[in-house]
């Protein structure tokens, strides 16, 4: 029994989405997409270098095509800034007094925490948010 080059292609392709959906990589699909276009080729009597120059430029551009859209689009915030992950987040802490190195030491939650700022901006005491969690260090802001 011989394949043609069609069939094959669709295979290529078929194993590529299997392969996506066990792995959960979206740039697989962009793979597929690629093959796929091989398959086109084979089913409209391209040659086999015409099959596979047509499968590696779509499968290229749309890789770098998807690897440009996700970069352009702001990432997902932290867990650690997360309200609904981290119930610290939100909540008001004083502080009295900065040390040298940038940490102060405060009372929350009847323990003794670090609080650290962020780069860039200047420490000042008083009534101060939890931005997120750092390690065991609330990372806190101004209030």
């Amino acid at each position: 029994m011989s394949l043609d080059n069609t069939t094959i292609w669709w295979i290529l392709t078929g194993l590529t989405v299997a392969a996506e959906l066990l792995l959960g990589s979206f740039y697989l699909l962009m793979i597929a997409l690629g093959l796929a276009a091989g398959g086109l080729a084979a089913l409209l009597g391209a040659g086999e270098t015409a099959q596979v120059l047509s499968a590696a430029i779509v499968g290229a551009l749309a890789v770098v095509g998807c690897y440009l859209f996700r970069r352009s689009r702001p990432g997902d915030p932290s867990a650690r800034s997360d309200r609904s992950v981290n119930l610290d987040v939100g909540e008001l802490v004083f502080i009295d007094s900065w040390q040298s190195d940038g940490t102060a030491q405060v009372k929350y939650r009847g323990a003794n925490w670090t609080a650290i700022h962020r780069p860039g901006i200047t420490p000042a005491t008083g009534n101060h948010r939890v931005a997120e969690l750092v390690g065991n260090r609330l990372l806190v802001d101004p209030a």
